[in-house]
C-alpha cells in the first residue's frame, strides 16, 4: 500500500505495546555481530575506494600539486636569499665608503690643525 501527498512525509504509525501509551524504548547495545557487520561494511568501502580509478587519479593529482608547491617554495626561498645577499653586499659597500669618507675627513682635520693658518686663527681667537 503506497502513501501519497503530505502523508508520505510522515513516518508510518508505530505499534504500541498492549498496556502503554508510548512506544517501547529500544535500548540496544551493539554486540559482537553488529560490530563485525560495521567492520565488514568499512572493509567493503575501503576495498571499493582502492579499486576505484578516480581515487588513484586524485592521489596522482595530489602528488603533482604537492611537488609543484614544494618546488615553488624552494624557488621562493632561493630568490629571497639571493636578494638578501645582494642587499647585504650593497650595505657593506655603503658602510665601507662611509668609513673611508670619515677617515678622509679626520685626516683632513689633522692636517688643518697642524697647518700655519689654523695656528694663526687660534692666536687671533685668544686675543679677542
Amino acid at each position: 500500500m503506497s502513501r501519497s501527498g503530505q502523508d508520505s512525509r510522515r513516518p508510518p504509525p508505530v505499534a504500541m505495546p498492549a498496556g502503554g501509551s508510548a512506544p517501547a524504548p529500544r535500548s540496544r547495545i551493539p554486540g559482537f555481530a553488529d560490530r563485525m557487520a560495521m567492520r565488514l561494511v568499512r572493509l567493503g568501502l575501503v576495498r571499493h575506494v582502492l579499486r576505484s580509478r578516480r581515487f588513484y587519479e586524485r592521489v596522482a593529482l595530489g602528488v603533482i600539486v604537492l611537488r609543484a608547491l614544494r618546488q615553488m617554495g624552494e624557488e621562493n626561498r632561493a630568490s629571497t636569499m639571493a636578494r638578501l645577499a645582494a642587499w647585504n653586499k650593497r650595505e657593506i659597500q655603503r658602510l665601507e665608503h662611509k668609513a673611508e669618507q670619515q677617515a678622509h675627513a679626520v685626516k683632513g682635520a689633522e692636517q688643518m690643525v697642524r697647518s700655519e693658518v689654523s695656528k694663526e686663527l687660534a692666536k687671533k681667537m685668544h686675543e679677542i
